[in-house]
């Protein structure tokens, strides 16, 4: 799940620019923790939507450079410093599982997390495919790859055209914007991303006013490449 800026001139995939960003309306989407704490993340908690990744990624690279482990217990998060141990409560069954957080997704909206194919068993969700969950960060292996800038993602597609598409609509508007490319199972994707943020709290007021100005459904994720 790693992503490859494009940087074939004549295609101009990889776009980057400096115009002012215009990020001054909307309101922030509430956070669960503070951005500058010491022992950043550990205490961080979230509950929403979990999904689970295995074969097709299975052997490939992770966002830390480990290989995919469908049978290890790690997953992957959007923001999550790599290197973060999390504890994982299914709400409807109560089970848990304690994984690794070693790659970056869930790349669909709604969703916080993807667990490895073992995570999911454990929680006993991989016929149903989806779970409610709560996520509890309780301790953090610090790497100097876990905290990358932050990104605001918005829009995947599998048509070059359609990505170059969205991006000449928000480029006026957002800085540090570009066009990246990711291989996935299912096929190659091109995803457009805005922003170097470093704080939280602005990334997910820039992913707000994206939205709202653009009738979009963003969401953000942290850079380690």
């Amino acid at each position: 799940m790693r992503l490859r800026p494009l940087t074939d001139p004549a295609s101009f995939l990889i776009i980057a620019f400096g115009l002012g960003a215009v990020l001054s309306q909307g309101c922030a989407a509430p956070l669960r923790h503070v951005d500058r704490l010491p022992n950043y993340p550990v205490g961080f908690v979230e509950r929403g939507m979990a999904s689970w990744y295995g074969p097709g990624f299975h052997g490939k690279k992770t966002a830390n450079g480990e290989r995919y482990d469908m049978y290890g217990l790690t997953a992957a998060h959007r923001t999550l410093p790599l290197g973060s141990v999390a504890v994982v409560h299914s709400l409807p069954s109560g089970r848990h599982v304690t994984v690794r957080i070693n790659d970056r997704g869930p790349f669909a909206k709604g969703r916080i997390l993807d667990l490895s194919l073992a995570g999911a068993q454990a929680l006993g969700m991989t016929g149903n495919g989806t779970d409610q969950v709560e996520l509890r960060v309780v301790r953090y292996d610090p790497r100097p790859e876990g905290m990358g800038v932050l990104r605001v993602q918005a829009g995947s597609f599998a048509d070059l055209h359609n990505a170059q598409a969205l991006f000449t609509r928000i480029q006026r508007d957002f800085t540090d914007g570009r066009i990246v490319r990711t291989e996935l199972p299912e096929g190659r994707r091109y995803r457009v991303q805005i922003g170097r943020f470093l704080v939280e709290s602005e990334a997910h007021k820039a992913s707000t006013s994206l939205d709202r100005m653009f009738h979009l459904q963003s969401f953000v994720i942290r850079d380690d490449g």
